[in-house]
């Protein structure tokens, strides 16, 4: 079973914030499943904080937690269901990549981003990173604002592409377990 988690805040002020670019890849995962007529089903458990649809052996999660508190999510989803690391799969924005870039690893630093450092506190580092580039601000102080500010409508348009191609690569992560197969064949930059 393979736990897929974006990263974000709950609430409609925040849903096309750069922050938000997890969520939105978990978004689009359900409506094309839902396009499919693939079966899913919501799983309600009050310590999962989170929105959980599982569909086959795949859980998609939006943690409900606000991003400084995913990993209180993340570590209940994983435990219940005793899942080992490598089969988690965590998508965030990076603001140390270009817009538009994905990269991939396994561990390493949170980079500031209080999402990771939440599920690094309650899990480890070890887990599979899908890193969406969200570019960054001109003034490094103005970072907070710009994470939560909206992307732009040209933006968005190359956003369609560039969630298309990060769940290719998702589908790939769970029929491989060779992390560099799939940095050499999905990585965008």
């Amino acid at each position: 079973m393979h736990l897929i988690v974006g990263l974000g805040n709950i609430g409609d002020k925040y849903q096309l914030n750069r922050h938000n670019v997890g969520f939105l890849v978990i978004d689009e995962i359900t409506k094309n499943l839902a396009s499919l007529n693939i079966n899913t089903s919501n799983i309600n458990k009050a310590n999962f904080k989170a929105n959980v649809l599982k569909s086959g052996y795949n859980l998609l999660v939006k943690p409900n937690t606000y991003m400084n508190n995913s990993g209180e999510a993340v570590q209940a989803i994983k435990e219940y269901y005793k899942l080992d690391m490598e089969n988690i799969i965590v998508i965030h924005d990076d603001l140390d990549l270009p817009f538009g870039t994905v990269k991939f690893k396994i561990g390493g630093g949170h980079g500031g981003h209080n999402g990771l450092r939440s599920i690094d506190s309650h899990l480890g580092k070890e887990y599979i990173r899908v890193r969406i580039g969200i570019g960054k601000p001109t003034v490094k102080s103005d970072v907070a604002n710009y994470v939560l500010s909206n992307f732009s409508k040209e933006e968005l348009n190359k956003l369609e592409g560039i969630i298309s191609h990060t769940i290719k690569a998702i589908e790939a992560i769970k029929t491989t377990s060779d992390i560099v197969e799939v940095k050499s064949k999905f990585t965008l930059k």
